[in-house]
């Protein structure tokens, strides 16, 4: 079995782990089957790994993040990051999935790997995908949104890939502000493109009685009526 982190931090109970950062090879590395899903340092390990993605704070955290090359990984969906029914933290053990249908669409990533930064990232929409938990339960289903997505990411960790390393369009990928920043940008343009119709309809109708008016005045300046 593989050791635990090391630089780990107890705390009342739970361990803080170390999170691997981009540069780490345990990284890039494909991670091993959990023999045995039920075994003891398996639950701790799990355990541990939600405290850790909670107090980070994240939506998933793989195995090879805190520097143990298993497959496995933890996640949750927060309504306040989806608008999707909240989905608790919960544990995927020797994952697999597969896509539904050919539909991709590009997904804003950020990574605990990777502090900082977010890019557009090319995922399935809908997906399947299967596990179990730590009692040997089946876990998983026909998922879209972003549940798909952070199973896909997390998935991603335990074949050592990194998400810039799909990433395709090198425009969308930068530091957390300024992403946010261009996003905002964009939203607002979009909103006075939305608006202008509306505006310039407003300004004709408007034009319409003065136009008239004007003409009616030309009208008795040249017929001599003063």
């Amino acid at each position: 079995m593989a050791r635990r982190a090391a630089g780990a931090v107890y705390i009342a109970g739970m361990a803080l782990l170390k999170i691997a950062r981009m540069g780490h090879k345990v990284l890039l590395e494909r991670a091993a089957d959990v023999p045995d899903p039920g075994a003891p340092e398996v639950r701790r390990l799990v355990a541990d790994m939600i405290e850790t993605m909670l107090d980070a704070p994240g939506i998933g955290l793989a195995a090879p993040q805190v520097h143990v090359p298993w497959r496995l990984f933890v996640f949750h969906v927060p309504t306040a990051r989806s608008g999707e029914p909240a989905i608790p933290p919960q544990v995927v053990i020797n994952p697999r999935w597969e896509a539904m249908d050919d539909e991709v669409a590009l997904r804003v990533e950020g990574c605990l790997s990777i502090p900082g930064l977010l890019a557009a990232v090319p995922r399935a929409v809908r997906i399947r995908y299967a596990g179990v938990d730590c009692d040997g339960a089946p876990v998983g289903g026909a998922v879209d949104g972003l549940h798909a997505n952070v199973v896909q990411h997390e998935y991603d960790h335990l074949d050592g890939i990194l998400y810039p390393m799909r990433v395709t369009d090198f425009s969308q990928f930068g530091f957390a502000e300024e992403v946010a920043r261009n996003a905002q940008a964009d939203a607002a343009a979009r909103q006075a493109r939305q608006a202008a119709p509306a505006v310039s309809g407003q300004q004709a109708a408007l034009a319409v009685p003065g136009q008239q008016a004007a003409q009616a005045a030309a009208g008795r300046i040249a017929g001599g009526s003063r």
